[in-house]
């Protein structure tokens, strides 16, 4: 079974792809870069959920 996100997470990471569509792409290092730039999400553990939400989200989008 799968991990259920928080709403937090998916809205932070829905609102960053619609906002920013071309900085992001399938790789998680690469999306991780850019979301430190552009959010302050200091807390790196909330960070990489988003991170990791917003990758699995640009794979189904882009299918």
């Amino acid at each position: 079974m799968g991990n259920i996100r928080q709403t937090y997470i998916k809205r932070v990471a829905i609102e960053l792809v619609d906002k920013y569509p071309e900085q992001f792409n399938e790789d998680f290092d690469h999306n991780k870069k850019k979301v430190q730039e552009l959010t302050d999400v200091s807390n790196s553990k909330m960070r990489n959920r988003i991170v990791g939400y917003l990758t699995t989200y640009r794979k189904k989008t882009d299918n």
